[in-house]
C-alpha cells in the first residue's frame, strides 16, 4: 500500500474515532453535524451569505436586480479609503451568536473554519493582495480579552492562502469607546487618528488586505485604510466575516 494512501486512511480513521467520542458541532448553535466547521441545516437556512449584486466598493448587498453601476449611494457621495470590502454573510439576529462566540466566548477553535468562509467570500481580494493585516485592538482591551479575533482570522487565512500575514503592522494608539451605540458622525470621530503603522517597511508599496470580524458602516476599516495608505501602502481592501446591511450609509 502506498504511503500516501496509508496516511490518508490513518487520518480518516483517527477523525472518525474522535468524531465518535466528540461529535462535530454546528458553529452557530452546537447541534451535532456531519463534519467539523459546518452549520446545521436549520442555521444554514437562516444565514444570509452575501452574493452579487453588492456595492463594488463597500460590499453592501443590494436587494433585487440592479441596473447600471453597482455602487451604492453612500459610496458615490463619500467613497471610503479602502478600494473594496467584502463579507461572507449578513450580520443579523440569526448570525449574531456566531460572531459573539468568536469575539467574547473564547471560541478560537472556530477561526480555522471561518477563515475558509473568508477565503470563499474574498477570493478575488486575496488573489490580488500582497500582505494580510488585522484590525488591531487597543492594548488594554487585548489584555482583558486575551486575544484579537481579527488577528486569529488573519493568521488562519494566511495559512490557507499562502499570503504573508503581518499581525502587528497596525496598532491602535487610542483607546476608543465601543462603536455600538454611536451614529455615523460619532463613529468616524471616534476612530479618527486611532491607528498607527509600526511595520512600515512591510507595508510600503504593498496591496494590503485588512481583516476584521464585522463591518457595520466601515468607520474602522476606513480609518485603518487611511493610516496604511499614509504609510505607503499602494492600496487597501477589506475582508470581514459579517456585514451589517446598513441603509443609507456605507461607512460612518
Amino acid at each position: 500500500m502506498p504511503l500516501a494512501t496509508a496516511a490518508h486512511i490513518a487520518r480518516t480513521t483517527a477523525r472518525l474515532f474522535l468524531d465518535s467520542l466528540l461529535p462535530p458541532q454546528c458553529l452557530n448553535c452546537n447541534a451535532v453535524v456531519d463534519r467539523p466547521g459546518s452549520l446545521c441545516a436549520d442555521c444554514f437556512s437562516r444565514f444570509t451569505f452575501i452574493t452579487p449584486p453588492c456595492c463594488e466598493h463597500c460590499g453592501i448587498p443590494f436587494e433585487g436586480a440592479v441596473i447600471g453601476d453597482l455602487v451604492c449611494g453612500a459610496c458615490l457621495t463619500d467613497r471610503p479609503a479602502f478600494e473594496r470590502a467584502r463579507a461572507a454573510f449578513v450580520y443579523n439576529a440569526d448570525s449574531r451568536a456566531l460572531v459573539l462566540k468568536l469575539k467574547h466566548a473564547d471560541r478560537t477553535d472556530a477561526t480555522v473554519h471561518l477563515a475558509r468562509w473568508l477565503r470563499r467570500a474574498g477570493a478575488e481580494l486575496i488573489a490580488r493582495c500582497d500582505v494580510i493585516v488585522p484590525v488591531p485592538l487597543h492594548r488594554w482591551r487585548l489584555l482583558m480579552r486575551t486575544y484579537n479575533q481579527a488577528a486569529l482570522l488573519t493568521n488562519a487565512l494566511a495559512k490557507l492562502s499562502g499570503k504573508p500575514a503581518v499581525p502587528d503592522a497596525l496598532v491602535r494608539i487610542k483607546a476608543t469607546p465601543s462603536q455600538g451605540r454611536l451614529d455615523r458622525v460619532a463613529r468616524r470621530r471616534n476612530v479618527a487618528k486611532a491607528f498607527a503603522v509600526q511595520r512600515p517597511a512591510q507595508i510600503a508599496g504593498k496591496r494590503v488586505l485588512l481583516i476584521d470580524d464585522v463591518l457595520t458602516t466601515g468607520a474602522t476599516a476606513d480609518a485603518c485604510a487611511k493610516t496604511l495608505l499614509m504609510a505607503g501602502a499602494s492600496a487597501v481592501d477589506a475582508l470581514v466575516l459579517a456585514r451589517v446591511p446598513t441603509s443609507g450609509a456605507a461607512f460612518s
